[in-house]
C-alpha cells in the first residue's frame, strides 16, 4: 500500500511491458549493512526460471525464487560500500539498478559523526566492541509473558514455564505469549526489535510467522542531550499493548533525544532500523511511532522533513521540535536572571505574565533553575557544560561534575569539543563564517556551529503591558536590561542575534517543524492533566495546530485528547488512542483509490476521533466544558507579541513608534526605549528572517545545509 512504500518511492503495481529491479526494504541509494530485499518484476508470460541476477558480475541468482505471494525476490548481500550494478537478464529482456550500500555503522544521509563516541556495547550485553563503530554481532533474547503476573519473564525452551500465557493477535491467530527480542548495533547505536516468536519454527522476510500482523511501533524517547556514548534504548519493547495484537516493536537508543539529540540522526537511525527489519522480518503494512517530550519532537518532525518513515503518531506531552523549544529555555534563562536583580520584579503574577506561562514553575523547574543545574538552558547551548556530552539530565547529573578532558574549556582547552545542540550537529548547522569569529575563535582559527537562538527586537512582557498588569517602568527596565547570550552562553548586554546561516538551515530543513507533509499522517495528541504546571505545558499541542492550519488550511488529521489519566485505569486512554490509531490506519490502508494520502486520512477518520478530554475518569468531547476545565496559556514570545505558531526565530523589525501603544511614557522612559531598539521592534505581522517551507528529505553527506535527496533510483534497461 502507499503507506508502506512511501520511503521507496515504489508504486505497487506490475512491471508492465519490461523487466525491472525493485529494492524493498529502503531506497536503492539508502541501503546500508551490506544487503537489500530486492524484487525482480517480470512482465506478463516471464518466467522466473530463466531470470540470471548479478551483482558487479557476481552471480546471485540462488537467492531469489519465487515467493509465497508470488513475487521473484531475494535477499541480496556482500554489498560493498558504495555503488554496487544489480542487472537481471532473462527472456524478458535486461534490466539494470545501481544500489548504493553505506556502512553499517552509518552515516547514510546525516553527515559526518560526532566525536569521540564512547561504546557501551558490553555494559547491555553485547560483547566488546569490533570497530570505532561499536558494532557487535547480534544477541537474540526469548521471554514469555506470565499468565499469573502479567509481567514478561525470561524463557528457556528447554523447560517450558507452567504459566505460559496465550494471545490472540488482530488477525484471529491465537499463538504463545512467546517474544524474541533481538538486539544489536546500528548507526553507532544501539536497537532493539521485538516479535512474537514460536522458536520451533523458521522466519523468513518473505514468510513471516503468523503471529506477526504485518504492523510495527516505533517508540521513542524523551529528553534532549548531546550525548557522546551509546546506552541501552530508554523505551522498552516488551509493549503488552502491541506486541498481544501481533504488533512488532523496534527502537534505537538514537530514537532517544536524551541520547542522542540531533533530528538528523534519529531518522537516519530509523531509516536503517526499517530497513533491517523487512530484510529480516518481512515487509511493514505501516509505522505508528509512539513517545513523550523529546519523542514527540521527533514524532513531529520526522513525519515533517523525512515523510513514510511512519505512517501515524501518537504524541503524549508534546513539543513540535527541539529550536523553537530551546528558544523557550533559553527566554526563560534571560527573564529569570533579570527578575532576580531587579527589584522592580517582586511580584509573581507581574512576572508569570512576562513568561506567558500559567505558573513561574515552568521556567523555574527545568528551562531554569538558577539555584541547582537541572536546566536545560545550561545543558542546550552551555559548550562547556560537560554533563551534557555525558547525557545530561537524563544520565542523572544534577550536579556539575568534572568535565572529560576532551571537553571545551575557553581557557584551557578551546580546540575541545563542544558541548551544545548545535555543535552536536555541525553536520546539519555547518560552521560560522570568519566575520563572525570571537576571540576564542580567533585563537582557534576556526568558527564554532552556526546557532540560530535570536532575541533582537523582542518587546518581552509586551502583552502584559498592553493589560495594564505591568507598568511602563517594568516594560522599559525589563527590556533595556534582559540582555541576551553570546557563542559561550555568557549573558551580554545586548541582545542575541541568529548566525544567517543558521536561519536558513533552520527552516531550509525544518528544523522548526513545517508541518505540511505531516498532514499525510494521523496525529492523536495526548496530555495529562498537570501539563499547564511543568516544562510540558498544554500550549505547545496547540502550538503544533497553528502550524498545521498555516501549512495546510486546516488540522483535520490532528486529535488532542487533555486531561488524559497519567497511570493507566480501566479506562485507558493511552491504550484506546493505539487502538484508535490502528483502526484509523486501517481504514487508510483499505482505501483503495488514487487520491492523494492527505485526503484518505481525513476521509477515513473514524468518527470517534475528535478533541477530548477527561474529567472526573469521563471522557468528555464538549470542547467549551474542556477548554474551561483546561485552559492553555503560551511563552515568553508569545507574551510579546509573537504568533502562536511559535515559529520564528528572528522577527523582521519596524520602527518603534509611540502611536502603537495604550500605555503612556514619560519621554526619559521613551528615550529608553529607543537606545534599546535602536533598529525597531519585532513585527509580527510578517514572516520570520529567512523563513519558508522545508524541503523534505535533505542528505547532509556533501555538507551542512543539505541537499534534496530527489526522486529515488529506478532500474533502466541494461545491454
Amino acid at each position: 500500500m502507499a503507506l508502506a512504500l512511501a520511503l521507496t518511492g515504489i508504486a505497487d503495481a506490475d512491471s508492465g511491458g519490461s523487466l525491472q529491479i525493485r529494492v524493498l526494504s529502503n531506497r536503492a541509494d539508502l541501503v546500508s549493512g551490506g544487503d537489500a530485499l530486492v524484487e525482480v518484476a517480470l512482465p506478463s508470460g516471464a518466467t522466473p526460471q530463466s531470470v540470471r541476477v548479478d551483482v558487479d558480475g557476481r552471480d546471485v541468482t540462488s537467492a531469489f525464487a519465487v515467493r509465497p505471494d508470488g513475487r521473484f525476490l531475494g535477499l541480496v548481500t556482500g554489498l560493498k560500500v558504495g555503488e554496487n550494478q544489480v542487472t537481471a537478464q532473462g527472456q524478458a529482456g535486461a534490466a539494470r539498478l545501481t544500489v548504493t550500500n553505506h556502512p553499517v555503522g552509518g552515516p547514510v544521509f546525516a553527515g559526518a559523526q560526532v566525536q569521540p563516541w564512547e561504546c557501551a556495547t558490553e555494559e547491555n550485553g553485547l560483547g566488546a566492541p569490533q570497530d570505532a563503530a561499536c558494532n557487535t554481532p547480534a544477541k537474540y533474547t526469548l521471554f514469555y509473558k506470565s499468565s499469573l503476573t502479567g509481567q514478561f519473564t525470561a524463557y528457556d525452551p528447554k523447560f517450558p514455564p507452567v504459566d505460559l500465557a496465550y494471545t490472540t493477535t488482530d488477525q484471529g491467530k491465537r499463538v504463545a505469549y512467546i517474544v524474541r527480542r533481538e538486539r544489536g548495533v546500528m548507526d553507532r547505536g544501539i536497537y532493539d526489535i521485538a516479535v512474537l516468536h514460536d522458536p520451533a519454527k523458521t522466519w523468513k522476510p518473505w514468510a513471516p510467522q503468523s503471529g506477526f500482523n504485518g504492523k510495527l511501533l516505533v517508540p521513542f524517547g524523551g529528553d534532549c542531550t548531546p550525548r557522546h556514548s551509546q546506552g541501552a534504548p530508554a523505551e522498552s519493547v516488551l509493549n503488552d499493548t502491541a506486541l498481544s495484537r501481533g504488533f512488532a516493536v523496534a527502537t534505537s537508543n538514537l530514537n532517544m533525544l536524551g541520547q542522542n539529540c540531533n533530528g538528523v540522526v534519529s531518522a537516519e537511525a530509523l531509516t536503517m532500523l526499517k530497513e533491517h527489519f523487512v530484510e529480516t522480518y518481512g515487509p511493514i503494512r505501516y509505522t505508528i511511532g509512539q513517545g513523550c517530550s523529546g519523542g514527540s519532537m521527533q514524532q513531529h518532525w520526522i513525519t515533517s522533513n523525512y515523510p513514510g518513515l511512519l505512517d501515524g503518531i501518537l504524541p503524549s506531552c508534546s513539543f513540535p521540535d527541539v529550536w523553537s523549544t530551546v528558544q523557550e529555555a533559553e527566554d526563560c534563562h534571560l527573564l529569570d536572571r533579570h527578575f532576580d536583580r531587579s527589584p522592580l520584579w517582586a511580584v509573581t503574577a507581574q512576572r508569570t505574565a512576562v513568561t506567558g506561562h500559567a505558573a513561574e514553575t515552568v521556567c523555574r523547574s527545568l528551562w531554569d533553575n538558577p539555584t541547582g543545574n537541572a536546566q536545560y538552558a545550561k545543558t542546550w547551548l552551555d559548550p562547556d557544560n560537560g554533563t551534557g556530552c555525558l547525557g545530561g539530565l537524563n544520565a542523572g547529573h544534577t550536579t556539575l561534575e568534572p568535565n572529560p578532558p576532551w571537553v571545551y574549556d575557553a581557557e584551557t582547552n578551546p580546540e575541545g569539543e563542544r558541548c551544545t545542540l548545535q555543535d552536536y550537529a555541525v553536520a546539519v548547522w555547518g560552521r560560522r563564517p570568519e566575520s563572525s569569529w570571537g576571540p576564542v575563535e580567533e585563537r582557534v582559527q576556526r568558527g564554532f556551529a552556526n546557532r540560530p537562538y535570536d532575541n533582537t527586537g523582542v518587546q518581552y512582557g509586551l502583552k502584559a503591558l498592553e493589560s495594564g498588569l505591568v507598568t511602563p517602568e517594568q516594560f522599559v527596565d525589563l527590556n533595556e536590561n534582559v540582555g541576551g547570550l553570546d557563542i559561550d552562553w555568557n549573558w551580554q548586554p545586548g541582545r542575541s542575534e541568529a548566525d544567517p546561516a543558521a536561519l536558513e538551515t533552520a527552516y531550509r530543513s525544518g528544523q522548526v517543524t513545517y508541518p505540511r507533509e505531516a498532514a499525510k499522517v494521523p496525529v492523536i495528541d495526548l496530555r495529562t492533566a498537570l501539563g499547564n504546571l511543568e516544562i510540558h505545558t498544554d500550549f505547545h499541542s496547540y502550538e503544533m495546530r497553528a502550524r498545521l492550519d498555516q501549512a495546510n488550511g486546516d488540522h483535520d488529521n490532528q486529535i488532542i485528547w487533555t486531561g488524559v489519566p497519567a497511570v493507566a485505569t480501566d479506562d485507558d486512554a493511552g491504550e484506546k488512542a493505539f487502538v484508535l490509531m490502528d483502526t484509523w490506519l486501517a481504514r487508510i490502508e483499505a482505501d483503495t483509490s488514487t487520491d492523494p494520502l492527505e485526503t484518505k486520512v481525513v476521509r477515513n477518520k473514524p468518527a470517534d476521533a475528535v478533541d477530548a478530554c477527561w474529567i472526573g475518569g469521563h471522557k468528555i468531547t464538549d470542547m467549551s466544558v474542556c477548554r474551561a476545565a483546561y485552559p492553555y496559556f503560551g511563552l515568553p514570545r508569545t507574551a510579546a507579541g509573537g504568533p502562536v505558531a511559535n515559529n520564528i526565530l528572528k522577527c523582521r523589525l519596524k520602527p518603534l513608534d509611540r502611536g502603537d501603544y495604550t500605555a503612556d511614557f514619560t519621554n526619559a522612559q521613551w528615550d529608553r526605549l529607543r537606545n534599546t531598539f535602536p533598529d525597531g521592534v519585532c513585527d509580527y505581522s510578517k514572516p520570520g528572517v529567512a523563513q519558508q517551507p522545508s524541503l523534505p528529505w535533505l542528505s547532509f553527506a556533501d555538507g551542512p545545509g543539505g541537499q534534496p535527496l530527489g526522486a529515488p533510483p529506478r532500474s533502466g534497461s541494461a545491454p
